[in-house]
């Protein structure tokens, strides 16, 4: 989904501020405009004001400055219960004592909807996620797959505009946590709600969301498209954060429009990059290299510049083949190739040559 400015924005955020003892900001300035029918995910390691974020969307904790709106309308000052946002958490937070339908009725009730308008919603809402036979049993009688399905239901069952998730597939298994992902992702779509998601998980935030908003430091550091976020990074922290990275420190040798000359540090060999925060020659920088970048043996024209690395290990694991290399002094640096049957296995000890198309590796701040 393209950015959104604030004349079309369903979910805004405006100079948001949110400081616990008057001293420290834990959310700093924050403008965000979010579209009707957008999956968005806030993203970041934890302490960097993402939760809080959502907290103060829900109603469950107040902005020390700023206005958060929802469909044109400042809600800063409207209670939880009054702002119709469905919300997921990561322990389900169900009701033990009531049955799976009672659990779903009661947003209902609280929303004064008749008996058979309220038994409509609930088989709806329960169809939806699958679970259509399961209105009679209590949460205690579920695993923790259904419990969290059911919790999407309530969450859905009086057809909320705006949807919030916080961590909801943390405590599952890794293929259940899979599974759901596209079954929530499917849901979103299907009924056109906006959805704000709250995780550190990358995989998932790459996965589901139109965009993905990554917090550090109280900040959105960049919020961008999954495929954009992860092949262009604007900076070294989103870089590090999103997906695997190599990185190799160097100074600027050559800048010229959209290419730069890195001297390495350790070795004072020379790579070819994409110039991303760096402004002038002699300015420091990390580039950064996906593994599934680099090109072993490369032939990438007459004035390339590529790099002898030493095979320090050879990791089978399937799908693909990893391959931990020693390069510029680094131990860490890693190549990962699809499995093939024509695909070289290389042998600890092995040296070789690596290089890149200079678009794939970035020149960031330091």
């Amino acid at each position: 989904m393209a950015s959104t400015d604030s004349s079309t924005a369903f979910v805004e955020f405006d100079r948001v501020q949110k400081s616990y003892d008057g001293e420290t900001l834990v959310v700093k300035d924050l403008n965000l405009s979010i579209g009707k029918g957008e999956f968005l995910t806030m993203l970041g390691p934890s302490g960097s004001g993402k939760t809080t974020c959502l907290m103060m969307l829900a109603g469950f904790e107040t902005a020390t400055h700023g206005e958060i709106r929802l469909d044109g309308k400042e809600i800063n000052n409207i209670p939880p219960h009054k702002r119709g946002i469905g919300m997921v958490f990561q322990n389900y937070a169900l009701f033990p004592h009531m049955t799976v339908a009672e659990n779903l009725s009661f947003p209902l009730e609280v929303r004064k909807l008749g008996k058979s308008e309220r038994e409509q919603k609930i088989k709806r809402a329960l169809d939806m996620v699958q679970m259509g036979s399961f209105g009679g049993r209590r949460p205690t009688q579920l695993s923790g797959g259904q419990q969290q399905r059911i919790a999407l239901a309530r969450a859905l069952v009086f057809e909320p505009e705006l949807v919030l998730m916080d961590e909801p597939l943390g405590a599952l298994d890794k293929q259940l946590r899979e599974t759901l992902q596209f079954e929530i992702t499917r849901v979103a779509h299907d009924l056109g709600i906006t959805v704000v998601y709250v995780t550190h998980d990358q995989t998932e935030a790459l996965t589901m969301s139109d965009r993905v908003a990554v917090f550090d430091d109280g900040r959105i550091q960049q919020l961008a498209a999954p495929d954009t976020l992860y092949e262009q990074p604007q900076n070294s922290f989103v870089a590090q954060f999103i997906g695997e990275n190599n990185t190799l420190r160097g100074k600027v040798a050559k800048l010229s429009g959209d290419h730069c000359v890195v001297r390495l540090d350790e070795t004072g060999e020379e790579i070819d990059a994409l110039p991303v925060n760096v402004t002038r020659e002699g300015d420091e920088t990390l580039v950064s290299i996906r593994p599934e970048r680099v090109e072993f043996n490369p032939e990438l024209g007459p004035d390339a510049h590529t790099l002898t690395a030493e095979v320090l290990e050879f990791i089978y694991m399937g799908d693909v083949f990893r391959t931990r290399l020693k390069v510029a002094g680094r131990d860490d640096f890693i190549v990962k190739t699809r499995n093939r049957a024509d695909q070289t296995r290389f042998a600890p000890g092995q040296k070789i040559q690596i290089g890149w198309l200079p678009q794939d590796c970035r020149a960031l701040d330091p």
